[in-house]
């Protein structure tokens, strides 16, 4: 775990964004192209702020909420109430100004504001709107509330998620909601690319339930075609195999992922049995899946003479995909983690080192970077609006005095 990288150049670096986002959705969005040198303003109702930056677990020593330094990293702050007509009057200037805005309000909020995009382009051409929401801009469920535990269960996730004999799980992260953030940034950049062509902005529609469907492989297909509705089935997926959490001696878990054809067989020799690669029930992919139980079996018999790491030690001079599976303290004491600076240590605001995870994915030539953790509430306000609206010192002043920002 080292320092930041502080290498000059990023790719976005010529890139303004607005963000009006609050929560995760579309926050996440604003972070990964703030984590890739775009200038993005994180717009913040004064006073309060985003709520995320109460949520999660506090630091031991000073008692303030974690997440909000991730979620926040490499953004401005700057508190403007977008209530007012006052407030939306500058925000409708400094949309003159932006490449972006991300917003991920109810459909109807920002036109009852007179901030839809219509009303914006009039004046910037070439903005981009992105608007994050859990059921899109349009269709009968557009008005309704959308969390991410909601919008999973109707992708199609929630139903997948689990054991047969029980009622479905959620996965421990607010995975739909970083899926649209994703979505939300790829659209961004198709759009920042599509501007180069024509000069024009446009809208992206990135919805919660639409980013977890896409995730969802051939789910529709074999319903359609295939009239198989695809069922939960825990630590498996059906017919493919042996791919599972096996069992060691040390009572740790080890992941298994040998279900193609080659790779089975290095697994048998890995194994000790070598004929099971030749055997009828093993030799093929579908042979395999068809006695998918009886496989499981056999490489659980195997595992459980070992400790864990000594099976993936075995595994991986076999060449056999296969690992341990990691909590937080694993990944921070892993060397692969640390060769890759998969983890880095970010000064927080008291100047202590924070780890959190890195900038994804790598460029070779003008990679993303860490600059700072999440902002404090407003810390960049004045000298946005000076910078970008040209604002003296006593407009500024005659703002705060009315609760603007």
């Amino acid at each position: 775990m080292t320092q930041h990288d502080t290498s000059p150049s990023t790719p976005l670096s010529d890139i303004k964004v607005l963000e009006l986002g609050q929560l995760i959705a579309g926050p996440y969005c604003g972070q990964v192209l703030a984590d890739f040198g775009a200038q993005v303003i994180k717009v913040e109702p004064p006073g309060k702020g985003d709520a995320m930056r109460q949520w999660g677990e506090e630091d031991s020593e000073t008692g303030e909420p974690l997440w909000w330094n991730v979620i926040g990293r490499n953004k401005q702050s700057l508190t403007l109430d977008l209530r007012t007509p006052h407030g939306q009057s500058v925000l409708r200037k400094l949309a003159g100004k932006a490449d972006v805005i991300i917003e991920n309000f109810r459909p109807g909020t920002m036109e009852r504001w007179g901030l839809g995009f219509e009303d914006l382009a009039r004046e910037n051409p070439g903005l981009v709107m992105v608007r994050v929401t859990g059921f899109g801009q349009d269709g009968p469920y557009a008005s309704r509330a959308g969390f991410a535990s909601v919008c999973e269960a109707m992708g199609g996730l929630r139903y997948l998620s689990g054991y047969p004999d029980r009622p479905p799980v959620r996965v421990g992260i607010s995975l739909g909601d970083t899926l649209a953030g994703l979505h939300a940034a790829l659209g961004t950049m198709m759009a920042l690319h599509q501007r180069e062509r024509t000069g024009r902005g446009q809208v992206v529609d990135s919805t919660i339930f639409e980013s977890v469907l896409a995730m969802m492989e051939n789910l529709i297909p074999e319903y359609a075609r295939a009239d198989k509705i695809r069922e939960r089935s825990g630590s498996f997926l059906p017919k493919i195999a042996p791919s599972n959490a096996y069992p060691s001696r040390d009572g740790r878990d080890v992941i298994i992922g040998a279900n193609q054809d080659t790779v089975f067989r290095r697994l048998c020799d890995a194994m000790g049995q070598p004929r099971l690669a030749d055997h009828p029930d093993y030799a093929t992919h579908r042979a395999r899946g068809d006695n998918q139980q009886a496989i499981d079996d056999l490489v659980a018999a195997w595992t459980r003479q070992h400790d864990a790491q000594q099976v993936v030690d075995i595994l991986a001079e076999a060449g056999v995909p296969a690992g341990l599976v990691y909590r937080a303290p694993d990944m921070l004491d892993d060397p692969h983690f640390q060769a890759r600076e998969s983890i880095v240590a970010v000064p927080d605001r008291h100047g202590k080192p924070l780890p959190m995870q890195n900038v994804f994915p790598r460029l070779s030539e003008t990679p993303g970077r860490i600059d700072h953790v999440g902002p404090a509430l407003g810390e960049h306000t004045e000298a946005i609006l000076s910078d970008w609206l040209n604002l003296d010192q006593a407009a500024i002043d005659a703002l705060r005095a009315d609760g603007v920002i």
